[in-house]
């Protein structure tokens, strides 16, 4: 397992490639995604991308900008990497983002390496439909908005509520473990059917039956 230490080297590395060549609008949620990674969850991801020579033992050169067999979105949709399902479907799942914009904020990540919009298929923007009713059932915002992004080559769907004046560029916070597992418990909480209580019966009164005394 990674120390603390070295984790926080291969961050500043894994972050320093990302600001020297990702587009300037495509860094922030990369870098919040790396920021976010524990020691454990870091060491699956340097694996999963062979970005790592020996297990458990890490270097300068651990992290080289060797091409990705598996980005962290892949991770994630896999189940390799631990997060807060909401939904899913057969081309997409619904998570909570670790560093959101607002409260509730969901990313729709699809199952396969998608690279641009063009390519999303109609059933994911159907699931940010879905989790954007839910959100909006559970959370009351303003509005909810949806917008694609695109990070370590993966093509996303943001769903994030309004509360005041959010957007997709807003300063975003690090949410801690039990306010995700909340947040997770609330929006995937199915609503309680009323159970209707049928009126009972009314018994009539049994008539009194007199029987006339037979003469012999």
């Amino acid at each position: 397992m990674l120390s603390e230490e070295q984790t926080s080297q291969i961050k500043q590395q894994l972050i320093s490639q990302i600001n020297s060549t990702f587009p300037e609008d495509k860094k922030q949620v990369a870098i919040s995604q790396i920021e976010a990674m524990n020691s454990e969850q870091m060491e699956n991801f340097l694996e999963q991308n062979n970005l790592i020579k020996t297990p458990n033992v890490f270097g300068a050169q651990a992290v080289s900008p060797a091409s990705h067999q598996q980005c962290i979105f892949c991770s994630i949709a896999d189940g390799k990497i631990h997060s807060y399902k909401i939904d899913e479907n057969k081309d997409a799942v619904a998570v909570l983002e670790i560093n959101p914009v607002s409260k509730g904020h969901i990313i729709i990540i699809p199952k396969k390496h998608i690279s641009s919009k063009d390519k999303l298929p109609s059933s994911i923007l159907t699931l940010a439909e879905k989790i954007s009713k839910i959100i909006k059932s559970k959370l009351k915002p303003k509005k909810v908005e949806i917008v694609s992004s695109n990070a370590f080559g993966h093509e996303i769907m943001n769903v994030f509520p309004v509360y005041t004046d959010e957007n997709i560029n807003s300063e975003r916070h690090q949410a801690k473990p039990e306010e995700l597992e909340l947040l997770k418990n609330l929006l995937t909480e199915k609503p309680k059917t009323p159970t209707i209580k049928k009126p009972k019966p009314k018994q009539e009164k049994a008539e009194k039956l007199w029987l006339k005394e037979r003469i012999p």
